[in-house]
């Protein structure tokens, strides 16, 4: 079969203007960026603001093994198959980010016959969206030193600045540094250090935010450090939200591609999830569920991590309510749960399954103290058997009290993913059979913000309680008293595992999760607990993606898969 790269390169893409007809949107509200990519105006949903929304969809995962899952595949398979099988679908996803395609990924657009074109524009600096975003949360940074160099009439502890700066790259060098040598006309020196441009809280306020007054609004409220007496100095008061407004103006206009089938697809906006919320915007979302019968979106990660922020943090602040949720799995997957090495996955091993199938088994019962009907998506490999297909059918049927069923679009696009389609068209009519109380978040606005930590800990993470030094703990009571109890919780920690070791595969229970630093994001309106070893500023691998990335003698790109 075809590599990915080929198969994006052999696609018969439509003119945009087409893709955006078949949702009803006209080329007057298109802002074209070549020929297959363009901007949507905000006045689309201005126009369509009346209309009811349609349904919307979930695809998360169980946690990442190096086997393989393909969430983003079966996203944008789904999306394909629902319009195959004759429903009006939209797909929402995450731009790539610079740094992982260069680092470990090589690409994020899908894989196969489930893909979104055109693949080398989508993973390489796109429309620009990162790259504003970046700009703006640098002038902020700029601003606050020049505030300082100035004089500093906020007072700001230069030992309290909080506010670091971004760029879209993996390079450790920058996790910290000492900036403003060279003496007087430099400013001040001081430590600082650069996290990568998915993890800025510019990024999360882009994409919670519900328009343009909104976003400006949410940037003035982010908080860039402190006074000597702890009082938090706004970027508002800085009189910096309106100029990084202004270079986030296009960018905040969602972005329209389209499938390998021609499908429309808007890409928009990338929180990390394992650091942020890892949610497209809730701009792109809002605006799907006005043209479409059915959006497909998905959540970073694993479902403990992706689809508990989606759930706690995007749906509760957005006002959406989701209606069905498919959880992708593979049998190498859930085999390399089981404890079973790289080069050992293409041999059956059912015994393997059933020490690792657990891990499915959490992710579905979480979901399900959502209230969310769900369904496990089986993306096939060809070196599944049909016993190992069957056992994990069964599990899910009789254990779980949920459908398994073997999805092929990856070799096969719709035609392969048409039962999953149908599946999840009943549970959006039908609701779940089990429980039918509708969706609910995890825990209420009022419950204290210590305790909501707790709550996601036990009934997310398996875990016993969580551990937080005096400093934490007395951090966490000034946060409650300074008015920002009522935030939700966004968890950072590693994605490979339900603990905060990436080793411990599989369902542990019993442990207990501990609380390294909490970050309040004032403008994103939530409360950042970084648990356990996680870095705002990735590295490289030891053989980068980069290595391999070229242009060919005929000018194409290779390495992009």
């Amino acid at each position: 079969m075809a590599s990915d790269i080929e198969i994006a390169r052999a696609a018969s893409m439509l003119p945009i203007q087409e893709v955006a007809a078949k949702v009803g949107i006209g080329p007057d509200e298109l802002h074209p960026y070549g020929r297959a990519i363009a901007k949507v105006d905000h006045a689309v949903i201005e126009r369509l603001q009346d209309r009811p929304d349609g349904k919307l969809v979930l695809v998360t995962a169980i946690n990442p093994t190096p086997a393989g899952e393909g969430k983003t595949t079966t996203t944008v398979g789904l999306g394909d198959g629902l319009n195959r099988i004759g429903k009006q679908a939209m797909i929402c996803l995450r731009e790539p980010s610079l740094g992982p395609c260069f680092g470990m990924k090589g690409g994020a657009a899908g894989g196969g016959y489930a893909q979104i074109v055109p693949m080398e524009q989508i993973n390489l600096h796109f429309t620009g969206d990162f790259h504003a975003i970046g700009s703006a949360h640098n002038l902020l940074a700029a601003m606050l030193d020049n505030h300082i160099y100035w004089g500093n009439e906020l007072s700001l502890d230069e030992r309290r600045i909080t506010w670091r700066r971004v760029v879209d790259m993996n390079d450790r060098a920058l996790r910290q540094i000492t900036s403003s040598l060279g003496g007087v006309a430099n400013g001040f020196p001081r430590e600082d250090g650069f996290d990568i441009t998915v993890a800025s809280e510019v990024m999360a306020v882009f994409c919670l935010a519900m328009s343009m007054p909104d976003l400006e609004e949410r940037l003035g409220r982010m908080i860039v450090g402190y006074t000597r007496d702890r009082k938090p100095i706004l970027a508002k008061e800085l009189k910096a939200p309106g100029a990084m407004a202004v270079l986030l103006k296009d960018a905040f206009m969602p972005n329209l591609v389209q499938t390998l089938e021609n499908n429309p697809a808007f890409v928009h906006g990338g929180p990390f999830a394992n650091i942020a919320h890892g949610c497209n915007s809730v701009i792109a979302t809002r605006t799907a569920l006005k043209l479409a019968d059915y959006v497909v979106t998905e959540a970073g990660f694993g479902a403990d991590l992706g689809a508990e922020k989606f759930f706690d943090i995007k749906c509760r602040k957005a006002g959406l309510t989701p209606d069905c949720a498919v959880i992708v799995a593979t049998i190498r997957a859930l085999k390399s749960n089981g404890g079973v090495g790289k080069d050992e996955l293409g041999k059956e091993n059912l015994e393997a399954l059933r020490q690792g199938i657990v891990n499915l088994a959490r992710h579905v019962r979480n979901v399900r103290k959502f209230g969310v009907p769900s369904v496990v998506a089986l993306n096939h490999f060809t070196t599944d058997t049909e016993a190992e297909h069957e056992f994990v059918q069964r599990y899910c049927r009789e254990e779980l009290g949920v459908e398994a069923l073997v999805c092929r679009h990856w070799a096969e696009g719709s035609a392969g993913i048409t039962e999953l389609a149908e599946h999840v068209v009943r549970l959006c009519d039908e609701g779940h059979p089990l429980d039918g109380r509708g969706f609910t978040h995890l825990y209420p606005d009022e419950l204290p913000l210590l305790d909501k930590v707790r709550t996601i800990a036990t009934e997310i993470y398996g875990a016993a309680d969580i551990v937080a030094d005096k400093k934490i703990r007395d951090q966490f009571a000034e946060l409650q008293a300074a008015g920002y109890g009522h935030f939700p919780i966004c968890v950072a920690k590693t994605q490979y595992s339900f603990t905060t070791d990436p080793n411990a595969k599989g369902a542990p229970s019993g442990h207990v999760l501990p609380i390294r630093e909490v970050r309040l994001s004032g403008g994103a309106e939530f409360l950042v607990v970084i648990c356990g070893e996680i870095m705002t500023m990735p590295g490289l691998p030891r053989r980068p993606a980069a290595e391999t990335i070229r242009i060919d003698e005929e000018g194409r790109i290779e390495g992009l898969f």
